[in-house]
């Protein structure tokens, strides 16, 4: 092919999509298949930990090594997964991807000890980590800029969708199965998946014209964004589990993390082929979408944590019926997600984003001030509704800005840059959601404890009218004196939790409502005028 049948070729897949001659919506299912799921393996596990403890021997804490190294391997694979599929063609690391980790999940599915167990999810998440973005640029590239917003939709309920229902599945298959089938249902789909993508895909010109011009692999770039990524990871896994900066560990952690990434950065800005184009972040638009990706999944997987887990702790839900809680307002977000995509050709993508982080912070400051001992399960269920409606808005449009002025060629590293934003988002969210409510617990409890002494008027009266109940079923005046000490105590300790929740959830509503005049600074992006960018 000559220079200019190149040229023309790259800029007629840029206007119109690249589809092979398959069908772009069969492309867009079947790459989304691997994706939802790679994305509910991360959540799907968790509630499985007890019964892998037990079946392996092992503590509790030790059986939490399952989700931190599946995560840290995840994250390292992300943002240097545009340079792999540019290098070794994006058909052939996709597969390669869903092939490793369709693999490890058998092995996962069969490990006889807690030590093969976490080999075999490092391996997984190095697998896994190479889904999201392969699909998302095989999107931007299958459809025309234009479509790419009802495209994106696909995309994204497959990670939203899979994080809400994965601790519901995961409960119902160890309760009824075993924690090793967690990892077998993945089997299937992924044989699944690849017979198709062997079928439907194919890289398209400009892809393959960016394959013959990069480099030889940077080492130094790929271990420092793995040093880095990795550390960062274990900081936010286990920092309020070892209470944070207390502990020698997490500090020589964090100052890796600090060092590496940095080195990482200044390394990449200077070299020709970069494993991560870091120079993206020159682009005002970009940059900011990626900062709106981090609070998207902060607020996301955040509150998908706090909410279930105030359930179950505090008003005695099973984890199945926690899940429950989640379910309608994933079905919400599953039923805008066809809105969005012809809103977008009327409505520019910034208003349509600052309409949804406004509502996002609305919804999230709602709950700050619903959320108490005594909810009932439909209130429960529609604060998360209202938080899906937010999302619903957010989503899509953040991933059609992202690309936004950039050429095709940085498809595939726009990818997996805004992926990385999205998780590391997801693990900042749970860290703050961990840490926020033991130290503001902590607050709350010593300022209403002094409340709690004799003399104050309310607390004796409280005292006594326990005190005096316990009397009349039967107990004798000591043991009812300290039965009522206790029953206070209790109280005190969960309003102080419940305060401490609801300060979690004005924290992540400051974060949405910060977006929002931020939105105004990036590139507008509107039906065919995206067509344009």
């Amino acid at each position: 092919m000559s220079t200019a049948s190149a040229g023309d070729s790259v800029q007629l897949s840029a206007q119109e999509g690249f589809t092979g001659g398959r069908n772009p919506w069969a492309i867009a299912l079947t790459v989304t298949m691997a994706t939802f799921m790679e994305v509910l393996d991360t959540s799907i596990a968790n509630v499985s930990l007890p019964h892998m403890a037990g079946s392996l021997s092992v503590s509790q804490d030790e059986s939490t090594w399952v989700l931190t190294s599946y995560l840290v391997s995840n994250a390292i694979v992300l943002p240097v997964s545009g340079w792999f599929a540019t290098k070794f063609g994006r058909k052939r690391f996709y597969m390669a991807c869903v092939a490793i980790f369709t693999a490890s999940s058998l092995l996962c599915g069969l490990a006889p000890n807690l030590g093969l167990l976490i080999f075999f999810r490092v391996l997984q998440g190095l697998g896994g980590g190479g889904l999201a973005p392969s699909e998302q640029a095989i999107l931007a590239d299958t459809f025309a800029p234009a479509k790419r917003a009802t495209a994106f939709a696909v995309y994204a309920m497959a990670v939203v969708l899979a994080p809400a229902i994965g601790p519901t599945l995961g409960g119902f298959i160890t309760d009824h199965y075993s924690w090793r089938w967690v990892f077998f249902i993945n089997i299937p789909v992924g044989l699944l998946s690849l017979l198709l993508s062997g079928r439907m895909l194919q890289d398209p010109p400009h892809l393959v014209e960016a394959k013959k011009r990069i480099g030889g692999i940077d080492y130094i770039g790929l271990g420092l964004v793995a040093v880095g990524l990795g550390a960062l990871e274990l900081v936010l896994d286990k920092g309020q589990e070892d209470d944070w900066f207390a502990s020698p560990t997490i500090t020589t952690f964090a100052v890796i993390a600090g060092v590496a990434l940095l080195s990482f950065v200044l390394w990449e800005w200077r070299q020709r082929n970069p494993v991560v184009d870091v120079r993206l972040f020159k682009n005002r638009t970009f940059a900011i979408s990626n900062l709106m990706m981090l609070v998207l999944g902060m607020t996301l997987y955040g509150s998908t944590v706090l909410l279930p887990q105030y359930l179950q702790v505090w008003m005695g839900y099973s984890a199945t019926d926690a899940g429950m809680v989640l379910s309608p307002g994933a079905l919400v977000f599953v039923c805008m997600m066809p809105l969005i995509g012809p809103l977008m050709a009327k409505v520019d993508a910034r208003y349509v984003i600052a309409f949804g982080f406004t509502v996002l912070a609305v919804a999230l400051y709602h709950m700050s001030r619903t959320l108490y001992p005594g909810i009932d399960f439909s209130t429960a269920v529609w604060l998360r509704v209202y938080l899906s409606i937010g999302l619903a808005f957010l989503f899509v449009p953040i991933n059609t800005v992202v690309y936004a002025g950039l050429p095709p060629s940085k498809n595939n590293a726009v990818a997996g840059i805004v992926n990385l934003s999205r998780n590391m988002g997801g693990d900042i969210g749970i860290a703050l959601v961990t840490t926020l409510i033991a130290r503001r617990a902590q607050v709350h409890q010593e300022r209403i404890a002094t409340h709690l002494v004799p003399g104050v008027q309310a607390f004796t009266a409280k005292l006594s009218g326990l005190a005096h109940a316990f009397e009349q079923a039967g107990m004798s005046s000591v043991q009812a004196t300290k039965q009522a000490y206790a029953a206070i105590y209790r109280q005190l300790i969960q309003q102080a939790q419940t305060l401490a929740y609801l300060d979690t959830l004005f924290v992540f509503a400051c974060f949405a409502a910060l977006m929002v005049p931020l939105v105004l600074l990036t590139k507008g992006v509107r039906g065919r005028a995206a067509a344009s960018h």
